[in-house]
Parts: C-alpha cells; sequence; structure tokens
C-alpha cells in the first residue's frame, strides 16, 4: 500500500516531486512561442518526464518511487473523471445530428483502423497500436492517457502514442488553414464549404483539442461558427473515449476469453472512470456549479493530468523503444492520411444527408 505506515512519507515525496516537473511544464507550455504550436502542458509533462527517465532517474530515492506510480494511475483516473467538467450536452446538441455523426463514423473507423495496421500491417504489439489509434481518434494525448489504464499498458508505449499525436497534430496546425484557402473560397464545387461545415471537419478530424481551438484561431475571416462548431464537435469526440473504453473492456474480456488466456469466468473490464467521466458531465450539464469555479477546477484537472503524464514520462526508458522501428510513425501516417483526405469526404456526406 503506497500510504501504508512505511511507505507514507516516500509516497508523498514521490508525488511532490512530480507535482514539481508538472509545475515546470505549465510554465513552459504558457510561453507564447510554444502555446502558439498548440502544445500543451500534458505534452511538455511526458517530454520532460522521458528527460529526467533517462538522465536522472537514479538520483532519487528508490521510496519515491510509489508516489510516481500513484501519480501516474491514481491521479490519472481522477483527473479524467473531472475531465467532465470541461463539456456539456447541451454543447453537444447545439452543432445536431450532423456533429455527432461525424465525430461517431471518424472516432470508430480511425481507432479501428489504426490498431487494424499497427498489428496486422506493421507488426507493432497490440497495445502500442490501440494506445496510437486512441491518441488519433478521439483528443490526442488525453486519449491516450484515459485509454493506458484499461489496457494495462507500459510507460514507454503511452509516450510512443503521445509522440505521434504530438507530430501529426502539429502538422495538422500547419495544413489546415492551408487547406482552408482551397475550401472555403471556392463559391462551387466539391471541395467547397460553408464556414460551419469547416468547422465541423476541423472539429472532427483534428488530434488535440488545443490544436483545435488554435486552427480557426490562425486563419484571418474565420467565423464564431466556424470556431464554435469546430470545438463543440470536438468535445463531442472527447466525451464518446467513455463508450469507447467501455466498449474496449468488453472486446478485451471478449478476447481473453477466446484465446483462453482466463481460466474459468471471464473477468470483464469495466473502466469505471469513464462511467464517472459521463456522470460530470452530465452534472456539469446542470449548471449548478459558477462559472469561475468550472474554470478554476478546469485549471487544476489540467495540472493533475499533467502530473500523470509526467509521471508516465519518468517511467519511460529509450532501450524499451528498441524493435518498434517506424512502425509507429507508419501507422500514424496513414491514420492522418485518413483523417484529412477521408474527414473531409465523411464530413461532406453528412452534412449533405442528414
Amino acid at each position: 500500500m503506497p500510504f501504508s505506515a512505511k511507505k507514507r512519507q516516500g509516497t508523498i515525496s514521490g508525488i511532490l516531486f512530480v507535482a514539481i516537473f508538472a509545475a515546470a511544464a505549465t510554465m513552459i507550455a504558457n510561453i507564447q512561442a510554444v502555446s502558439a504550436l498548440g502544445i500543451s502542458p500534458l505534452v511538455v509533462g511526458i517530454v520532460i518526464g522521458i528527460f529526467y527517465a533517462n538522465t536522472l532517474h537514479n538520483k532519487i530515492p528508490r521510496e519515491w518511487e510509489g508516489g510516481i506510480t500513484f501519480s501516474g494511475k491514481k491521479i490519472l483516473r481522477f483527473a479524467i473523471v473531472f475531465y467532465g467538467f470541461r463539456i456539456t450536452f447541451q454543447q453537444i446538441a447545439e452543432v445536431g445530428i450532423d456533429g455527432f455523426m461525424v465525430s461517431l463514423i471518424m472516432l470508430s473507423s480511425t481507432f479501428i483502423l489504426g490498431t487494424y495496421l499497427g498489428y496486422k500491417i506493421f507488426k507493432m504489439d497490440k497495445d502500442t497500436s490501440m494506445l496510437t489509434a486512441a491518441g488519433a481518434s478521439v483528443c490526442g494525448a488525453a486519449a491516450v492517457l484515459a485509454t493506458e489504464p484499461v489496457l494495462k499498458a507500459e510507460e514507454h508505449k503511452t509516450a510512443v502514442a503521445v509522440s505521434m499525436v504530438v507530430l501529426f497534430g502539429t502538422i495538422a496546425m500547419f495544413l489546415y488553414p492551408v487547406m482552408y484557402s482551397m475550401i472555403i473560397e471556392p463559391a462551387t464545387g466539391f471541395l467547397h464549404m460553408t464556414q460551419q461545415e469547416f468547422g465541423i471537419y476541423v472539429g472532427g478530424t483534428i488530434h488535440e483539442v488545443a490544436q483545435v481551438v488554435a486552427v480557426p484561431a490562425s486563419i484571418p475571416g474565420a467565423s464564431a461558427d466556424m470556431s464554435n462548431s469546430a470545438v463543440i464537435v470536438k468535445m463531442t469526440r472527447v466525451i464518446m473515449i467513455a463508450p469507447m473504453l467501455i466498449v474496449l473492456g468488453i472486446y478485451l474480456s471478449y478476447a481473453a476469453k477466446k484465446s483462453g488466456s482466463v481460466a474459468g469466468g471471464v473477468k470483464l473490464v469495466i473502466p469505471w472512470f469513464a462511467v464517472y467521466f459521463i456522470g460530470m458531465a452530465g452534472f456539469n450539464s446542470l449548471h449548478l456549479v459558477p462559472e469561475n469555479i468550472v474554470n478554476m477546477i478546469n485549471e487544476i484537472d489540467t495540472f493533475l493530468l499533467t502530473m500523470a503524464m509526467t509521471a508516465l514520462g519518468m517511467g519511460t526508458r529509450f532501450s524499451k523503444f528498441k524493435g518498434l522501428g517506424l512502425a509507429p510513425l507508419y501507422t500514424a501516417a496513414v491514420m492522418f492520411l485518413w483523417l484529412v483526405i477521408g474527414g473531409f469526404i465523411i464530413t461532406k456526406w453528412v452534412v449533405a444527408t442528414f
């Protein structure tokens, strides 16, 4: 037990150690040049954590390891639950069936495609394939973090998935404004989209929430309709992580039973933190908590997620990356092409159909 009388002091010291690193990550992420790229404190945190893991990890007392592990596991689940304060069901209803269908189709298709490509085609292990697919299909680093406890994956696999999110999410931030002039400006033709439709496309296909916010902000002449549609569709994808994780837990239980790796009855893996996340979003939809308090909760929650990501980075050694080769890059690249090209086609079809 991490908080037993014997281990309590070391655990607390380890948690405080992670918190100091997370605070540094937050300050770095708030630097204008960094924030302009849509790089969140979570991403900075895992980079700092990995740097520590491969340079200074032998310099701290071993008793602190319990606090680092606690930050990467328990604090993570707590933070995912309170991530629900970023969403209301009213926001999701605002974009209507178009935004919901684009979110549902892109999330499910990207996750299935990425998992299949990584595991079957590029021969990665299943955990890394699913984590990489989760990052691309839902909401970037936060989705990777939320999926990791369900898979019980190793820290370095999480780091691989997050690095792919950073790479292709950053590419998207520069690509989509260029595409805007090709899509919005033509008055007619297949490539034409309205500002609201382009917002749905952005929210349904870009990796990170921060990147979705940054893209309309970087486009001269972008309307409020575009910005609002992009963010709301993105948050619809975010809330879908809960049912996705529940389905994933059921699948893992079924797969374990089918392979015979579980003796006797199948232990159903239900990620309860995902269920609580939906409940928290429902509570937030009632608007019982003042907006300034909600904003404070979200700031604290971002810091807790940064702690969790930093802790996962601290468990990542470069030696564990050997053997992966370019498989994660190939998998993430194909998913990115699907998000950009397939997402455009899906958005056009949904808007025309529903």
